[in-house]
């Protein structure tokens, strides 16, 4: 097992020698986004002290209002992972079609990233985060993006809050690197992380509850204060999987009236939460199927989520269709 304190280049590079077979592009890869997080998290510090803090005016693909920082973030991303040159192609949450980097245009993989999750937050200091999932170029079109989850060579996310953490998987189980902003450098603090087989906790917008489409849901909620369980949301999908990855429970993002197909995007958010929380040892679904099976249709899908300890989700299927 890797030691405490090991830097994140090192760790990846340890990980890089167990297969002989690597050519080191993976490494170059997650070493770009180590870099860009880095940067955005410095901006993120400095957020109430410069003008990055507020609306541009601009609405997104998703009819979502940009935030300034969001709109920086996404940039910040751009740049750095277009540059590494092992990406064929970049997908955000922020951008309605992918591109295709110039420096990528022989790197082995594509990649779909969240660049600032739970930017209304930003305004009110709240934690937030940035979201990736990576996959493998099969076609060299735009059809690499229908993936299934289970197909993810890495995803991951970086939580800024009281600390910086970067926590993500190769397939190899999950791992989670703490900033050390005196000297800059990501520093293994969270070894092999394994979600509890059972929490305490559930995380769910309960204001919601009137708009629920699967009403065994809310006898699911229900059953879960009768066995004394807490309510702790958030707000921002990073902060809650962070701390349901780390004390167990379930976090869920259900289907309602305003949203039939779910609020969450499959590709930038659903499906690398889902790989890291199946990596840790819990289990993610729509209430319907295994997220990780799932077979996107357009980048932008959305889906029901559900995800956490194998009881609660277990517990939680026998309530919903």
């Amino acid at each position: 097992m890797a030691e405490i304190g090991m830097d994140l280049n090192r760790f990846i590079l340890e990980e890089e020698r167990k297969h002989p077979q690597a050519t080191g592009s993976l490494s170059i890869a997650l070493t770009a986004i180590e870099t860009a997080t880095k940067i955005i998290a410095s901006h993120v510090r400095q957020a109430g002290l410069v003008d990055i803090l507020g609306k541009t005016g601009k609405v997104n693909v998703q009819g979502e209002e940009v935030q300034k920082l969001d709109e920086l973030a996404n940039e910040i991303m751009i740049e750095h992972l277009s540059d590494s040159g092992e990406f064929f192609a970049l997908s955000s949450e922020e951008m309605e079609e992918p591109i295709f980097p110039e420096k990528g245009k022989n790197g082995k993989y594509i990649i779909s990233f969240d660049p600032l999750d739970g930017s209304s937050n930003i305004d009110v200091n709240v934690s937030i985060g940035t979201i990736f999932s990576i996959h493998k170029k099969v076609k060299a079109t735009v059809e690499d993006f229908f993936q299934e989850g289970y197909k993810q060579v890495a995803a991951g996310y970086v939580i800024y809050g009281s600390s910086t953490m970067l926590v993500y998987s190769t397939g190899n189980g999950v791992n989670g690197f703490t900033l050390d902003p005196s000297v800059g450098t990501f520093l293994l603090s969270h070894p092999n992380m394994k979600i509890p087989e059972k929490g305490k906790i559930y995380s769910i917008n309960e204001a919601n509850a009137k708009k629920w489409i699967d009403k065994g849901l809310v006898d699911f909620i229900e059953s879960l204060k009768e066995k004394g369980y807490t309510t702790r949301y958030i707000g921002s999908m990073v902060a809650d999987v962070h701390r349901t990855l780390i004390k167990g429970g379930i976090f869920a993002y259900p289907a309602d009236k305003k949203n039939p197909n779910g609020k969450l995007r499959l590709l930038y958010e659903a499906s690398p939460m889902a790989f890291l929380i199946n990596q840790a040892g819990g289990m993610a679904t729509t209430g319907k199927e295994d997220i990780l099976k799932v077979k996107p249709e357009n980048i932008h899908q959305r889906v029901p989520v559900f995800l956490g300890s194998k009881t609660e989700i277990q517990e939680l299927l026998t309530y919903i269709s």
